[in-house]
């Protein structure tokens, strides 16, 4: 069986600029979709830096929010 996802999270700056094939930084590539071979991806932070960046959970968190709206406006199951 093959996976097909509609969205894609990227966690990190490296797995968004790697899919996304653009040198790009996090805080121009987060928070907002991205075309990725028919499919939606979205880059956030990723979970080590939180632990760094304590301010950067409620951005992540924001993220996370808005991936599963578009996930629920997509037809999603919880």
């Amino acid at each position: 069986e093959l996976v097909d996802p509609k969205l894609i999270l990227c966690v990190g700056r490296v797995a968004g600029t790697t899919l996304l094939s653009k040198d790009d930084s996090l805080k121009n590539m987060r928070s907002k979709f991205h075309k990725f071979h028919g499919r939606e991806l979205m880059v956030t932070y990723h979970p080590a830096a939180l632990l760094r960046n304590q301010q950067w959970k409620r951005p992540t968190w924001e993220d996370v929010q808005k991936l599963r709206e578009r996930y629920d406006d997509l037809g999603g199951k919880p």
